[in-house]
């Protein structure tokens, strides 16, 4: 029979607590494990990033997750003309699904203030979000905490009265011992009486928790230098700092029952909360905004108009009946996977994006196999035509989200999301979070600083890290393969610090951004969702949680991407309006203006099997027998050729100037083929080149006048071939090196 449970942790910071926790999410159910207690918070600093995430991990492992957040409260309002209070935090956790959808209104209020404030919430915001929700009062470092040390202890009292009427029986005041070399921190020295007393004299019960930060007491120097890369400051500074004691770690239920034996009511206190919060976020079914009231019906209107619109201008790659059989097929699979609203929506956004004649990619990937999407313009490829796969895309015995990768004008691609804003509701739209790791290379560099390691020493360390693929290895891996590694960590004290605190660090989490290009759409305010996020950077909000978990949570990802190429080809088509003149090529391989009588606005017009251009991309079936059509003097299709050809063709014909102010007529004429050489006869395998090479005189040629003429390049004898003799001695050195450079030359 398994021992009950004496104390359950309450305030975990794990590595979403960005360069603060270092408690890696991954590693908490082991840790959990081996402390023997069944359940456990995560509780990070002014987010929920991992609340989706630790709930089914934890679930998955046969923990019980508590889902919280460390949360900063503004506790008080300034008076006129006073600098406000910094915020001080309180610990919220969720006791049902009421309060787990209070806690993300709340997370979603510390961002989107829009006040240009540090994130916080009031207490007005605090009381109104205050159902389901229990309530930790913070510690010595909490509103109370705060209020007492600055000697105000009737605002003290006052404050937790408040905090009582809002949450009843699911306030708790909260104690913290972190005991240092020198005793208790002054912080809980100067509050711990006040806490206690104002406890018992309104019947508030008290609980314990440790500020875990990290795992345990081995790594707190690490983290300590982990606060140093988030603050911008030194390890050794004299300057106040933020600092931690090592006893902010995963401390086991023992170690917290003898820190507490004078208060064992407020460790036994945990487990109750535990049990009170016995409720597990759960993952949904993809939600989606409903496009029309049979969206099923609607889709096979579209669809059905749309292909008939298409092969009345297109050339049939198959007989018509192959065309019907195909869309039939593709949109019975779609009805039966339950996605006809998202096609929908997707061929919304861009029939609207090129009625205002956004430039539209064609498509590509997996969703350029489908009919359907090319019925309803999403895409612009026949996939008969080019045999592409419908399963590809959607296959119902690989279930799995639709996924459109769509490209747009990269400068007017935020008009396509606001008209979506505009469709669905501003509140209903954001993008997604990413986050940024700590990777080998970086937190070398970062630990590094913040020892104060000369930067040339820190670079040469960072730089004998090796690269697999687009990643560096980790450090402990690099060691194992980097004997200078080893030998530098063996000859410096403070380089062994630095990779051992960099292994200690490697991979937490660092900074969170927005996506490249996603988009989430729901039918509903997206807070009642997620907790959303707001990047300093971006006007629009983002999602708390990644791209994969956000999935999970309901939330269908649109991909809007911005594509530079579509942007320059506009523009090419917009100079050949203005300028009312297009660049064509003459017969006699001269570029010529002629009149401007009208230029396909539309690229998608511009032919794929044109051989010009087949040429210039080296998949002409004509050329001598030789790929690549034209050929230069080493038998290859002439770079320059197809950079013209490509261009002229691609923009409609036309060219813009090169920043140099140079026209493309201009280049072909610097740019002309050059004659073929000669072959190399057997006695002289390794030919020069033309002597076409000059310089002026007066240019390193001392016994020469400077003359201003041009006189070929003086040059050694060629080096003796293999079985010819070598009249100035052994001459092997010397062919090597002559070798080499010719090689180096026609490179």
């Amino acid at each position: 029979m398994s021992t009950p449970a004496r104390f359950i942790h309450l305030r975990v910071h794990t590595e979403y607590s960005l360069l603060t926790g270092a408690v890696r999410l991954a590693a908490l159910p082991d840790l959990c494990r081996k402390a023997r207690m069944p359940a456990v918070a995560v509780t990070d600093t002014n987010n929920m990033f991992a609340a989706l995430e630790f709930s089914v991990t934890a679930q998955g492992a046969g923990l019980q997750p508590i889902m919280g957040c460390q949360i900063d409260l503004r506790y008080r309002e300034p008076e006129p003309g006073e600098m406000p209070a910094a915020p001080a935090p309180v610990v919220l956790l969720a006791q049902n699904e009421a309060g787990y959808a209070n806690l993300m209104k709340l997370n979603s209020c510390l961002y989107l203030r829009g006040d240009g404030q540090p994130a916080h919430v009031t207490i007005d915001e605090l009381v109104r979000h205050a159902e389901g929700v229990i309530c930790l009062t913070g510690g010595p470092d909490g509103p109370l905490g705060r209020l007492l040390q600055a000697g105000q202890r009737a605002a003290a009292e006052a404050l937790a009265a408040a905090l009582q009427h809002a949450y009843g029986d699911r306030l708790y005041v909260e104690l913290q011992r972190h005991p240092g070399e020198s005793g208790a921190a002054q912080a809980e020295r100067m509050t711990e009486r006040g806490h206690v007393e104002i406890a018992y004299g309104m019947g508030l019960p008290l609980v314990a928790t440790n500020d875990v930060h990290f795992p345990d007491a081995g790594m707190y120097e690490a983290h300590d230098a982990l606060l140093c890369v988030a603050e911008g400051a030194y390890v050794d500074q004299s300057a106040p700092r933020r600092r931690l004691t090592a006893q902010h770690y995963f401390k086991t239920a023992d170690e917290m029952a003898a820190l507490f034996a004078d208060l064992p009511e407020a460790v036994e206190n945990t487990v109750e909360i535990a049990r009170r919060c016995a409720f597990g976020a759960r993952t949904r079914d993809p939600i989606l905004p409903r496009f029309a009231e049979d969206e099923v019906d609607e889709l096979r209107r579209q669809a059905q108009a749309g292909l008939e619109a298409r092969l009345a201008v297109v050339p049939h790659a198959a007989p018509v009946g192959d065309y019907a059989a195909r869309l039939d097929f593709e949109l019975g699979i779609i009805e039966r996977m339950g996605f006809p609203g998202y096609f929908l929506i997707v061929a919304d956004f861009i029939k609207w994006a090129k009625e205002q004649d956004i430039p539209v990619g064609p498509g590509r990937g997996s969703g350029a196999g489908s009919l359907v999407a090319w019925a309803l313009t999403i895409t612009d490829l026949d996939p008969l035509r080019y045999k592409l796969l419908f399963e590809r895309f959607l296959n119902p015995d690989r279930v799995s989200m639709p996924d459109f990768d769509i490209d747009f004008c990269m400068d007017r691609r935020e008009e396509v999301i606001r008209y979506v804003q505009g469709r669905y509701g501003r509140e209903k739209v954001a993008q997604i979070i990413t986050f940024g790791a700590l990777l080998s290379k970086a937190a070398v560099r970062d630990i590094g600083r913040v020892l104060q390691m000369p930067y040339g020493q820190v670079d040469k360390l960072s730089k004998l890290i090796p690269v697999e693929g687009v990643k560096p290895v980790s450090i402990e891996r690099a060691l194992k393969e980097e004997e200078r590694l080893r030998e530098a960590a063996r000859a410096e004290e403070v380089v062994d610090r630095l990779l051992t605190y960099g292994r200690q660090v490697e991979g937490l989490l660092r900074n969170a951004s927005t996506h490249a290009a996603g988009v989430v759409i729901g039918d509903r305010p997206l807070d009642e969702l997620v907790p959303l996020f707001q990047d300093p950077r971006s006007e629009m909000p983002a999602t708390q949680f990644n791209m994969k978990w956000v999935e999970k949570a309901g939330l269908v990802k649109f991909d809007f991407l911005g594509l530079k190429t579509l942007t320059v080809i506009r523009n090419a088509i917009q100079l050949i309006h203005r300028s009312g003149r297009a660049l064509h090529e003459a017969a006699d391989g001269h570029t010529i203006y002629e009149p401007f009588e009208g230029a396909e606005d539309d690229i998608g017009q511009i032919p794929l099997d044109d051989e010009k251009d087949l040429c210039a991309l080296h998949l002409c079936p004509h050329g001598g027998g030789v790929p690549g059509g034209k050929l230069g003097h080493d038998g290859r299709a002439q770079a320059h050729e197809a950079h013209l050809h490509r261009g002229h063709r691609g923009a409609g014909g036309a060219l813009p100037p090169r920043p140099d102010g140079k026209h493309p007529e201009i280049l072909r004429g610097q740019e002309r083929a050059v004659p073929a050489r000669a072959a190399a006869s057997a006695d002289r395998p390794y030919p020069r080149r033309d002597p076409g090479h000059h310089r002026l005189s007066g240019t390193g040629d001392a016994d020469r006048p400077g003359d201003g003429r041009l006189h070929s390049r003086r040059r050694r004898p060629a080096a003796p071939g293999n079985g010819q003799e070598d009249q100035g001695g052994d001459g092997r050195r010397a062919a090597q090196v002559h070798r080499r450079r010719a090689q180096e030359r026609r490179r």
